[in-house]
C-alpha cells in the first residue's frame, strides 16, 4: 500500500508535504521528524514513506523498508545525540499506537528512565 492509498492518514500527509513537520532527516524510503509531544530530549518519529498500519505489516511486506527505518533512526541518533538511543514501535491502541501508519519513536539525549 502506498502513501497515496491512505489520504486521511496524518503521517501520509506529512510524507507528501501536505502537512508541516520539523523534518530532521530523510532517505529514499523513510522520513524522520520531531514528535510534537516529546518524551525525551531527542524524540523523533521515523516513518516509512509507504503506508503500513504497524511494524508487523511492514516487516512482512517490506523487510528492506523496515531496515531503512532503523538505519535512518540510527543516523539521526548519531547526529542529534551521542548515538545511544531507544527505538520503540507501538503496535495497537492498547500499546499506545494512536496513528496507524507504522512509526518508530527514537528516544535519546541523556539518561532515559525505565527498562533498566
Amino acid at each position: 500500500m502506498t502513501s497515496t492509498d491512505s489520504p486521511d492518514c496524518l503521517f501520509c500527509k506529512i510524507v507528501a508535504g501536505d502537512l508541516p513537520a520539523d523534518v530532521v532527516a530523510s532517505s529514499d524510503s523513510a522520513v524522520a521528524f520531531r514528535d510534537i509531544a516529546p518524551k525525551a530530549p531527542v524524540h523523533v518519529l521515523v516513518v516509512p514513506k509507504e503506508h503500513y498500519p504497524d511494524v508487523p505489516a511492514l516487516a512482512a511486506s517490506d523487510p528492506a523498508g523496515l531496515a531503512a527505518v532503523v538505519a535512518l533512526a540510527d543516523g539521526v541518533a548519531s547526529e542529534l545525540a551521542d548515538g545511544q538511543y531507544r527505538l520503540v514501535f507501538n503496535t495497537g491502541p492498547k500499546a499506545g499506537q494512536s496513528v496507524f501508519h507504522v512509526h518508530a519513536h527514537l528516544l535519546a539525549g541523556g539518561e532515559l528512565p525505565g527498562f533498566a
